[in-house]
């Protein structure tokens, strides 16, 4: 969830010059990410901007887009290193990567992730999948998981020999090395995706390597850590509200096991043995990270979770800055971390 981008305020600026005419027609306002009136009309803050497919000029990661359903209409964004067009031929791990946004905005075609994606592959070596899923309100969930296991059983099926199509991932994905990933609502995709892999299996010749998640979007109702200060009440209420309104009809609200993984009688059902989880020290969700452990931890699911908390910093702090030394670092751990470096 990217909030501290310079035209939020421009937009927002320029959404409220239009007067007070249009108050009374907005059926929920969830700034900065969307507005979302009663004629039908959605507003979007941020994320809505495209970076094509290119040879990155400062990674030199190569990325192209792939159509992985027709019904519905789904895309990705591949990603390789320049390695992966030399001489050597060596398979190299894979990321299925799932974005943020509150379950309202962004894309795997952002510049956000566009970035992000370039500079995690180039600095990990490895090849990514960025999964592209309908966003609510035009599609509530269930839809951006029911997508994302579209992408991922897309994604293994290149597992099986002659199976799928996609010489980028026949040619250099190493399934015995595979990992799931995430920011925010991105993170907890990645973690439903994960528990579903593990009761499920769809593909039991695949290995999973492990699963980091980047200040993972979970709740509950009730409260832990210092979630209901006062430094963190506004912030709360926006994190409640992006829930209530892309699952509107969810059967348990804040406690459903989607959103508050403690609530879930199948969390040792995670399907690998690596979890690293990232926190920011002034972000509320930071509680929830250093929970969602705990309760990992108690389930009986034997693997091993680490979590990072990074003093003084907001929600997803490096892809909104990711040139500082403290996203620089994240950015080492989580390359070693996809090569199995403890």
């Amino acid at each position: 969830m990217n909030v501290q981008l310079p035209q939020i305020v421009k937009n927002h600026a320029t959404a409220a010059a239009a007067g007070n005419s249009t108050e009374e027609a907005i059926l929920y306002d969830i700034y900065p990410f969307i507005r979302v009136y009663k004629d039908g009309r959605v507003q979007r803050f941020i994320g809505q901007d495209f970076s094509p497919p290119s040879t990155d000029p400062a990674t030199a990661v190569r990325s192209k887009d792939v159509v992985f359903s027709t019904n519905p209409n789904l895309s990705a964004r591949l990603y390789l290193p320049a390695a992966a067009f030399s001489s050597n031929k060596k398979k190299l791990p894979l990321l299925i990567y799932f974005h943020g946004g509150g379950f309202f905005t962004e894309s795997a075609f952002s510049p956000t992730y566009h970035r992000h994606l370039n500079s995690l592959v180039a600095k990990s070596n490895i090849a990514a999948v960025s999964v592209n899923y309908r966003l609510a309100p035009e599609h509530p969930l269930p839809a951006a998981y029911q997508d994302s296991w579209l992408a991922l059983n897309w994604t293994l099926s290149h597992s099986a020999a002659g199976a799928a199509a996609e010489p980028w991932l026949n040619n250099h994905a190493d399934f015995q090395r595979v990992y799931l990933g995430g920011d925010s609502a991105g993170g907890n995709i990645a973690h439903h995706i994960s528990t579903r892999v593990g009761s499920e299996n769809p593909y039991p010749n695949v290995k999973f390597g492990g699963m980091f998640l980047n200040c993972p979007y979970f709740l509950g109702k009730k409260p832990v850590g210092n979630e209901l200060s006062p430094e963190y009440s506004y912030a709360e209420t926006l994190m409640k509200k992006l829930w209530v309104h892309a699952y509107p009809n969810s059967p348990a609200g804040l406690d459903d096991p989607l959103v508050n993984p403690g609530m879930d009688p199948g969390l040792k059902r995670v399907g690998c043995k690596r979890v690293l989880v990232y926190v920011a020290g002034n972000d509320v969700l930071r509680f929830r990270g250093w929970y969602y452990k705990e309760r990992l931890e108690k389930s009986l699911w034997g693997g091993e979770v680490k979590v990072v908390e990074v003093e003084g910093e907001n929600h997803v702090f490096n892809l909104i800055n990711p040139t500082t030394p403290k996203a620089i670092s994240m950015l080492n751990v989580l390359a070693n971390f996809l090569n199995n470096h403890h």
